[in-house]
């Protein structure tokens, strides 16, 4: 009899503990998409504008420190440093005088994450559209605000005849 009653208060015992030891959890707070969807423009308009004030420091904003970029027609770029360098090697070099905007076409929310479907579209400083296409950006909440964790861009332009002959 003293051998059930040890394992019955072994097993109460073990029960407590885990039942104290167990944190509860608050339910997420739902998301104000529409709120979001405007931060999210927030964030691609100072990119445009970082673009266009060649500042490379301006567009790496959008990126967390972790972040990797896949860029068309070459390798991932892995960091916000790496990506920075990027950004300001292809702005000391581009005498295009081309203007961006990224706007946001869908946004789908789960938690403290965030995947951004936008268009953009470039024009030349005569505004005649040089290119456009999709993007799609994944952000994370941190410390308060999303940033940009991941994404990539695809352009819809019809390949240049020289580029045809590479694929």
């Amino acid at each position: 009899m003293k051998s059930k009653f040890q394992v019955f208060f072994f097993i109460v015992v073990t029960a407590l503990f885990f039942a104290a030891c167990n944190t509860a959890t608050e339910a997420p707070k739902p998301v104000d998409t529409a709120a979001l969807k405007t931060e999210i423009q927030a964030l691609e308009d100072a990119f445009a504008k970082g673009e266009k004030d060649k500042n490379a420091d301006a567009v790496a904003a959008y990126y967390s420190d972790d972040a990797i970029s896949y860029n068309r027609n070459e390798a991932p770029s892995v960091g916000k440093a790496a990506i920075r360098e990027k950004i300001a090697k292809r702005l000391a070099t581009d005498t295009s005088g081309n203007a961006s905007v990224y706007k946001v076409v869908d946004l789908f929310v789960d938690g403290n994450m965030a995947t951004e479907v936008g268009s953009f579209t470039s024009v030349n400083s005569a505004g005649a559209e040089v290119d456009k296409g999709f993007y799609m950006s994944c952000f994370q909440k941190r410390d308060g605000k999303y940033v940009c964790v991941r994404d990539m861009s695809v352009t819809t332009m019809p390949v240049k005849a020289a580029e045809k002959v590479m694929q």
